[in-house]
């Protein structure tokens, strides 16, 4: 069965005026709609994730590519709480994804911010070539055998910054215009804080959190305003 359903349409990890980010999909008072829906509002609109939000006093939530629902991911949970706290007129500090561990969220230097247990983030295959141009270089998809990959450069190591795309084929995306899950992971291999410039131009800040195991991202968001779509109903 299928219904009708307000979308809130927000771009995640923006430049600084307000440009480029990924695109994200919240549905609110979601719980009676199931998987199979989420996947495929996901894959209707193009975007890479959509949020549904079961409970929004309690910030409960579940993410959807339009393949699969995932434990945790970035921007969905960057762009989730950015919304939550505009629409309820508060600061909302906790959510609280379905199949992961609570995730912190704070607003800083006009950023939103998230800190996420790296271990319920996808798996990445994080691959470094020798510099930004080759980044750019790359064809979509870079090849067939590459189905969850992050490609990257430094573009200036002493301060952190790098040039990075991600294809995850695997999860129904060709390429992602900026990844958070994959940001998390290049902390945890890096170990240090990171400024990741993704995509024609989204912008990922990234650091270690204080608590081993767990990171920090964060990024600006811009709203784009709402599309009264059909969700649920055959695939």
């Amino acid at each position: 069965m299928s219904e009708m359903a307000e979308v809130h349409i927000v771009r995640v990890f923006t430049d600084e005026q307000g440009l480029f980010g990924n695109n994200l999909g919240v549905v609110l008072d979601a719980a009676g709609l199931d998987a199979a829906a989420g996947s495929k509002l996901a894959a209707d609109l193009r975007f890479s994730e959509v949020v549904f939000v079961d409970d929004v006093d309690k910030a409960a939530l579940r993410i959807f590519t339009p393949a699969t629902e995932l434990p945790l991911a970035g921007h969905p949970l960057v762009g989730t709480a950015w919304l939550l706290s505009r629409l309820t007129g508060r600061t909302v500090s906790t959510l609280r994804p379905a199949k992961a561990a609570e995730v912190t969220t704070w607003a800083e230097d006009e950023r939103t911010w998230i800190r996420g247990r790296i271990a319920d983030a996808p798996k990445w295959s994080l691959v470094q070539v020798a510099d930004e141009a080759k980044v750019d270089m790359l064809s979509v998809p870079p090849g067939p055998e590459y189905q969850h990959h992050e490609f990257w450069a430094w573009v200036d190591e002493q301060r952190g910054i790098i040039r990075a795309r991600a294809f995850a084929a695997a999860m129904g995306i060709d390429e992602d215009e900026a990844t958070g899950s994959a940001a998390m992971r290049q902390v945890e291999a890096l170990r240090r804080p990171l400024v990741i410039r993704q995509g024609w131009g989204s912008e990922i800040l990234a650091r270690p959190a204080k608590a081993e195991g767990w990171a920090e991202i964060g990024g600006r968001v811009v709203g784009d305003g709402m599309r009264t779509v059909t969700v649920g109903g055959a695939a």
